[in-house]
């Protein structure tokens, strides 16, 4: 009789699992930028609200680009959502004399999931902002709503 040890049975999953420490910092995320439907977020949108779309290009590729989103680096947020940003790191930065996004500027943030948009959200509380939300579903959930995407 051969013995088997059940590792040996299955193959190894390579896969990472998401650990409980992520499942906290996505909770304590949605704490404080709560969920928007993507209805809600496209109604943000066209009242002239800031949709921060932090997707990589191959994710908007993927699923299509959000129409009036601004489109940023989650690891990169740039000088305009710097709270601390000087007109010259702007003009620096391409952006002319604008100045930082008011921190009393209503946000919704999109990205393919949460485990996206939640710790860009939370980067943007920790910066000050006051009202930041997240796409409940993401982009996906915004495709799936229907809702306008561009190729």
């Amino acid at each position: 009789m051969t013995r088997t040890t059940p590792h040996q049975d299955t193959p190894a999953d390579t896969s990472p699992a998401p650990s409980s420490r992520d499942d906290e910092a996505l909770a304590a995320a949605r704490g404080l930028a709560p969920l928007v439907s993507p209805q809600d977020a496209a109604s943000h949108l066209a009242s002239g609200g800031l949709l921060l779309d932090v997707r990589s290009a191959a994710g908007r590729a993927t699923t299509g680009a959000i129409e009036g989103a601004r489109i940023t680096d989650r690891a990169d947020l740039g000088p305009e959502l710097d709270p601390t940003a000087t007109a010259s790191a702007l003009a620096a930065a391409g952006h002319g004399a604008a100045l930082p996004v008011s921190l009393d500027t209503p946000i919704v943030v999109v990205c393919g999931s949460e485990r996206g948009s939640g710790p860009v959200a939370a980067e943007l509380i920790a910066r000050g902002y006051t009202d930041v939300r997240q796409v409940e579903g993401g982009a996906p959930g915004w495709a799936a709503a229907g809702l306008p995407l561009t190729s």
